[in-house]
């Protein structure tokens, strides 16, 4: 390459430096770049438990392939570096080096070529001196010569004088000649020769760094490619998971795992309390409400009606209800009800006799969800549990002791095994050694079997006990349906009549539920706030039944503490749970 005469040293140095420069930032943006990378591949990573719902499993099937679609991520932030920061800072000190050592060279021969051009100016300015003495010199000899007065000693001394500085003249030119000589010589190797070859060593390494920095912008590109089919992949089992959900599906999941197994209620029969009253006496009350002979209300009967509006609501609860269905006698009909024997004589009220009766013939209620949520007492064979619950718990139990047993098996046979092996050769064990552990191990294995058998026999319990408590759901809903064709033929005349409400009345309070569990939980959904109360401090509410809430949160009051330090409230944004009372600043309304 021809540089031209002028000198290009200045503007080659500043465009290398430049090219050094360009890939030291270079180098610096890809370095940025990966560390962007790298933090957004670790905020995408995630891990998340497991839970049956198909839109949960879709969930985390979307997560796992952003997972790996991080991973690529981190691929491509670990290639960058590799690839282009690191290599390129290495070939850029590299290049810095060489660049070093070329301009060094260069200002060498530009320093020599200035000595050498400082050596003729001195030798020239020398040579000019000389001739003017020269000059002098003859000049007076010559005066002297021509004057009359002069000796001819002086004359002679003027002539050597004269001849010795034409001499020095005639030395110093010959030394300006050879310095010029050595000048031009100098001048023409430094431009022709040692110059070009210095610039072209600086091209041909700014060249290598503009093919290495090319090579760079292309592995930037390419390694986001490489990664782009997996990538793909990844958004395409995204996608799968989104199309694997299936609202059916996860209505099941829930009924199945939430399914109690307990059984409707039957319904109540009708008793008839209005045999021993006079028909002649009653014809002449119809219309009137039943309550005092002087017709005033009873009070107690006031209670029961009002209870009568909601069909769910707190007053009146009846008794807990039963592990088994109580089997009532079936339901009169018109003849009985006008013909048949009189009814039990009750020395209190009816309806507390009836409830009372059927709490001595069922077992103690199961806590309702309400106390659940407050720490229900766990007992070994999960009879705190609804029976469908219960059965699924002991089915799980079952298996895992199957598993703890497979493993305490197999670790059996490989002892026994290893005891084989020590007995035929000795010098490998002692089998004594072994016999600890072989014991231990049959210990386990004895003790796994009972506890198998144990839960296989509370399991057969619990399942025969829900066969027993399936009764044909059929004719209960005939007899339902008999039944209120029945009442509807018998009382549709005598709706005022003190007979008629006294079975409305009875009626109503016995068609209540007896799972009065889930009462609560309607009630919980309908009630209206009682207070308003604000939060003095923080609460995660981590336990079930629990809710959480921020300092100077303000909540609906829905219930107020019984005595267990526990208040429940309703959240601005909906949900409820219990709090501790303490945390509060209660305002009732």
């Amino acid at each position: 390459v021809e540089w031209g005469e002028d000198d290009q040293f200045d503007d080659i140095e500043r465009h290398t430096q430049w090219g050094l420069d360009l890939m030291e930032k270079y180098v610096k943006f890809v370095k940025e770049r990966t560390e962007i990378e790298q933090a957004y591949a670790k905020q995408l990573s995630r891990r998340l438990c497991f839970w049956g719902f198909c839109q949960y499993q879709a969930f985390l099937q979307v997560v796992k392939e952003l997972n790996d679609f991080a991973g690529q991520r981190e691929v491509v932030a670990e290639n960058l570096t590799t690839r282009i920061c690191v290599e390129l800072s290495k070939h850029g000190q590299e290049l810095k080096q060489e660049r070093k050592s070329h301009f060094q060279e260069g200002r060498r021969a530009q320093q020599q070529l200035e000595n050498s051009f400082k050596q003729l100016e001195n030798s020239k300015r020398k040579f000019e001196r000389d001739c003017r003495e020269a000059e002098k010199a003859m000049l007076a000899a010559e005066k002297l010569d021509q004057d009359l007065n002069a000796t001819k000693a002086d004359v002679e001394k003027a002539k050597q004088q004269a001849n010795l500085r034409s001499h020095m003249a005639e030395e110093s030119k010959n030394e300006y000649a050879s310095f010029l000589q050595k000048f031009n010589r100098d001048q023409s190797q430094f431009y022709f020769l040692e110059m070009p070859q210095i610039f072209n060593k600086l091209q041909e390494m700014d060249e290598r760094r503009t093919v290495r920095l090319k090579e760079g912008y292309g592995v930037f590109s390419e390694t986001e490619r490489q990664v782009m089919p997996i990538i793909g992949k990844c958004l395409d089992g995204m996608k799968a998971a989104a199309d694997s959900v299936n609202e059916k599906n996860d209505s099941q999941v829930l009924i199945e795992l939430h399914k109690s197994g307990f059984e409707r209620p039957g319904d109540v029969d009708f008793e008839d309390f209005s045999q021993p009253i006079n028909r002649t006496s009653s014809d002449s009350s119809l219309g009137t409400p039943r309550g005092t002979l002087d017709g005033r209300l009873d009070p107690r009967l006031l209670g029961k009606n009002k209870g009568k509006r909601w069909l769910f609501s707190k007053k009146n609860k009846l008794p807990p209800p039963p592990l088994s269905p109580v089997i009532s006698a079936p339901p009169p009909s018109s003849s009985s009800a006008t013909n048949g024997p009189p009814s039990p004589k009750f020395t209190r009220d009816p309806l507390s006799y009836c409830l009372n009766e059927i709490n001595k013939t069922v077992k103690p209620r199961i806590a309702s969800f309400r106390s659940l949520k407050r720490g229900p007492v766990i007992t070994e064979d999960f009879s705190h549990l609804p029976p469908e619950q219960r059965r699924k718990k002991l089915q799980q139990k079952i298996e895992e002791r199957n598993r703890e047993l497979q493993k305490e098996i197999d670790q059996r046979d490989a002892l026994n095994k290893m005891k084989d092996v020590y007995q035929k050769t000795p010098q490998m064990g002692d089998p004594a050694s072994l016999e600890p552990k072989i014991s231990e191990t049959l210990s386990n294995i004895e003790k796994l079997r009972l506890e198998i058998q144990k839960y296989e026999s509370w399991l057969a319990e619990a399942e025969s006990r829900m066969l027993s408590n399936r009764p044909d759901n059929t004719l209960r809903y005939s007899r339902h349906l008999d039944h209120a064709t029945t009442l509807n033929n018998n009382g549709s005349h005598e709706k005022g009549s003190p007979d008629a409400t006294h079975s409305d009345d009875s009626q109503d309070a016995l068609n209540q539920p007896i799972y009065t569990e889930f009462d609560e939980d309607f009630e919980e959904d309908l009630a209206s706030p009682i207070g308003t109360c604000v939060a003095m401090y923080q609460f995660e509410g981590s336990s079930e039944g629990t809710i959480s809430m921020t300092e100077g949160e303000e909540l609906s009051l829905m219930e107020e503490d019984k005595g267990d330090g526990w208040t429940r409230v309703r959240r601005s944004k909906g949900g409820e749970g219990y709090v501790p009372t303490s945390y509060l600043r209660v305002t009732l309304n």
